[in-house]
């Protein structure tokens, strides 16, 4: 059970989206960010999820991005920028969890994405104590509104718990000598 607010923007792609890539919290490599475009190539109606990652050249690294990224059933793409791949996944056959994502209805996410989401944290950590509260705010009324001293009857007006992802956090910004790539790409 919560004891008060999560209250720092976290990103919202990583914590939704990324769970349904199937790569576990505890994978030997992390990405770097997420996020849902690149301002002028993809756009968050394109539904792509992209995620980097340090650009790697050890063997258990290529181990992993054959297995987990190149390999991912949603992969779609994968361009060198700088330090960094940027990994491109095709969410196109979850358009309605995107679009509820998208406008911060994260508790119509599918039992799909909820499941993943819960593996992914773990249903006893920490983070999916706040997690839960968001895909499953009804249970939760009660305790928002102690902790924002209101009324249960507003917490439940709002419906969601969390607020929706912001479009410029989720946004990946490019060096413009590299947009050359992208246009490959998309």
């Amino acid at each position: 059970m919560i004891d008060k607010l999560y209250g720092k923007y976290f990103q919202k792609s990583r914590s939704f989206l990324y769970p349904i890539l199937g790569i576990e919290r505890t994978a030997p490599y992390s990405p770097t960010g997420s996020f849902i475009s690149i301002p002028g190539y993809i756009e968050p109606v394109d539904m792509k999820l992209i995620i980097t990652f340090k650009r790697e050249t050890s063997q258990a690294f290529e181990d992993f991005e054959k297995e987990m990224l190149v390999g991912n059933p949603l992969y779609f793409d994968s361009i060198l920028i700088e330090d960094y791949t940027v990994y491109i996944f095709n969410f196109e056959i979850y358009q309605k969890d995107w679009f509820n994502f998208i406008m911060g209805k994260y508790s119509l996410l599918s039992s799909v994405f909820k499941k993943a989401i819960k593996t992914f944290y773990g249903e006893q950590s920490n983070e999916y104590k706040y997690m839960d509260t968001y895909l499953n705010p009804d249970k939760y009324f009660t305790v928002y509104a102690t902790l924002l001293d209101v009324s249960k009857s507003m917490v439940s007006e709002v419906g969601e718990l969390c607020d929706a992802c912001d479009m410029e956090k989720e946004s990946l910004t490019i060096p413009v000598k590299d947009f050359e790539l992208l246009t490959k790409t998309v």
